[in-house]
């Protein structure tokens, strides 16, 4: 008896079968891009408010006024050219050194600002008209997402500096006197790695301005590490660092505006000027006495509390734990050279150092369950660190005298606290990464299978290609899509992802 052959799928432009999971997916991308451009266009009408221009009108104007810093936009071209070919890369930085080049050329004829970086913009959004224009399906989407991670880079730069100038307009007062007090209880770190600094200058302080003001420049380089197989694989990771990075960057700032804090080489140095409540740091202690708000200058930003350079070499120092034993070692380095100059230099208290690694754990944690799907573990560790995070806040704003006055209980407090948080964000990190590689490998679009698969999967001979043929039509063999031999209907074959 003759059956009917078993119906195939169509498939999509890339040859596989549509998955049912990509419309969700799309809505999210779509979603969270309104929710973005919506968030840039607000912050542009409060900063013009002001009178500055905001994050739009910033990076629209490097398209041909010189940069703000070119090698900024060029990480952004490195980015965007993840999902480039090698040829395609060597082509796309060839043009964007010409394009420098030409107006260097004109800048210089015309005794203008002279930077670089235009060009680099310009391949960047050249690759989302390549995009638009000469791409469909699958492939448009990768170079969209790829000219999305670059430009997001630069506008998370414009976004945080718009931020920055927000909280000093909008703050008059800072909580400096509250969060110092509390750091007694953690024995004042940042007046002692001060006092370390002058003391082995210039040697510490030339590596360690080096190692705070490169930390863009590192998180780069894990990044790109982490993105280096998406012009093979055609499909970006679901995580990587990228996305924590610019994540802390976004909501960072937020809390500057609910806690503002200068910082003690502002609020009790000599860059605080006629603004500082004494000339103290780091020489001499601030008294313990009844803190009240400081009033303070227009124009310092209020982005102590957290510590959001802490926040970022966390994340850096989490995310080098994947690659090789020089990466690993490198992350380290960063993280350790990072909390000192924090201290040492005068821009953030202990406390700080503190909340920037529960808030960096919390959003990595989140990000990370956004990416991979949210469990029972996620979200308990995303409820402690919000909690953790919360109760620091609170601690130092209404408590600060009554840690300064027990330290022997609320310093250890709070490092147990957040000692809590970090042992919770290790085992289930541990934990996820172990359910990840039990998981089955999802295919590879467009990647030609294994050698030993192809022979495998050939008929031996053309007396074996007939029985196959024969099976699939009468039922009495393997039917296609079904997965067992001789029983119809079954229903154990697993759909292919993509």
């Amino acid at each position: 008896m003759m059956t009917e052959p078993t119906r195939i799928p169509p498939r999509d432009d890339r040859g596989t079968q549509p998955a049912p999971w990509r419309r969700p997916r799309v809505v999210l991308w779509t979603a969270a891009g309104v929710v973005t451009l919506g968030f840039l266009v607000a912050l542009e009408i409060v900063a013009r408010g002001y009178g500055f221009s905001g994050p739009i009108t910033e990076q629209s104007r490097e398209v041909i006024f010189a940069p703000e810093s070119g090698p900024l936009l060029y990480g952004g071209l490195a980015l965007t050219m993840v999902v480039l070919t090698w040829r395609q890369r060597l082509i796309a930085l060839g043009v964007a050194a010409g394009v420098d080049i030409v107006f260097f050329l004109v800048r210089w004829a015309l005794d203008a600002d002279m930077n670089f970086g235009n060009g680099a913009l310009w391949v960047v959004l050249g690759v989302a008209v390549l995009g638009l224009t000469r791409r469909t399906g699958h492939e448009r989407t990768l170079l969209l997402k790829g000219t999305g991670l670059g430009l997001l880079l630069v506008a998370g730069h414009k976004t945080g500096d718009t931020w920055l100038l927000i909280t000093s307009k909008t703050r008059a007062t800072v909580l400096d006197a509250y969060v110092a007090a509390a750091d007694h209880a953690l024995a004042d770190p940042s007046w002692l790695v001060g006092r370390f600094l002058n003391a082995t200058a210039p040697v510490s302080t030339g590596i360690l301005h080096v190692v705070y003001g490169q930390l863009p420049l590192a998180a780069a380089l894990v990044g790109l590490y982490q993105l280096r197989r998406v012009a093979v694989e055609r499909r970006f990771p679901a995580h990587h660092l990228v996305r924590t990075f610019l994540m802390i960057g976004l909501l960072g700032p937020a809390i500057y505006m609910i806690f503002p804090v200068v910082g003690p080489v502002f609020a009790y140095g000599t860059d605080g000027g006629a603004w500082a409540t004494a000339n103290l740091w780091p020489d001499t202690l601030p008294p313990v006495t009844d803190p009240r708000p400081i009033p303070f200058d227009g124009i310092t930003p209020r982005n102590c509390m957290p510590s959001l350079h802490t926040a970022w070499a966390v994340t850096l120092f989490v995310h080098s734990r994947d690659g090789s034993r020089a990466m690993r070692w490198a992350g380290t380095f960063w993280l350790v050279g990072t909390l000192t100059a924090t201290l040492g230099f005068g821009y953030h208290y202990g406390a700080d150092l503190l909340a920037g690694v529960v808030f960096a754990l919390t959003i990595e944690t989140a990000m990370r369950c956004s990416a991979h799907g949210w469990d029972r573990a996620g979200v308990r560790l995303v409820a402690l660190g919000t909690t953790v995070f919360a109760a620091l806040l609170a601690s130092y704003r209404w408590l600060p005298t009554e840690m300064a006055a027990r330290p022997w209980l609320f310093g250890p407090l709070l490092l147990l606290v957040t000692g809590a948080v970090i042992y919770a964000y290790v085992r289930t990190a541990r934990a996820a990464r172990a359910a990840r590689e039990r998981e089955p490998k999802p295919e590879v679009p467009g990647q030609r299978p294994a050698p030993e698969a192809e022979e495998s999967a050939e008929p031996a001979d053309p007396t074996d290609a007939a029985g196959a043929a024969e099976a699939a039509t009468t039922g009495t063999g393997t039917t296609i899509g079904t997965g067992t031999t001789g029983e119809s209907g079954a229903t154990d074959a697993k759909p292919e992802l993509v």
